[in-house]
């Protein structure tokens, strides 16, 4: 009996999980603010910027996340069920825990981290080194010269 069967033929189904979790959290970061100021853009038109557009780009904006967000969500419950990670232990609060209750180091360490866990993590560290370059070499001074 071939006991890979399974695990060969969901790995790569996992793997195209984290690469759609990395896809999606960093479209949190870019796509969704490009996306809100292009349709801000196209509502203000050629006559400038307007209450009425501005509150588009934060309406889009929030929308935008928030379904961003959600689809990750779905990204990470499919890959805890491909994997047989109990989604509950990783996601209770710990206000809620019982202080007898499992740690969440004890989930971690049975379980580890998921590979989604990881693009989101990669991602996020990759636009604060992004930002702090840009703030630090590209942004320039606020102050006026002379």
């Amino acid at each position: 009996m071939d006991t890979e069967g399974p695990t060969r033929a969901v790995r790569p189904k996992r793997i195209g999980l984290a690469v759609a979790a990395l896809l999606l959290s960093v479209n949190i970061w870019t796509g969704a603010p490009l996306f809100a100021v292009w349709v801000g853009s196209k509502a203000a038109g050629d006559s400038g910027i307007s209450m009425g557009a501005l509150f588009l780009v934060v309406v889009v904006l929030a929308v935008s996340v928030f379904a961003l967000a959600e689809a990750l969500a779905w990204v990470s419950a499919t890959d805890d069920r491909m994997s047989g990670r109990p989604s509950a232990a990783r996601r209770t609060s710990p206000w809620l825990r019982s202080m007898r209750g499992e740690r969440e180091e004890t989930a971690r360490s049975r379980y580890g981290i998921s590979p989604v866990e990881r693009a989101v993590v990669v991602s996020v560290v990759a636009a604060v080194v992004v930002f702090e370059l840009w703030l630090m070499f590209f942004a320039g001074s606020p102050l006026p010269k002379g």
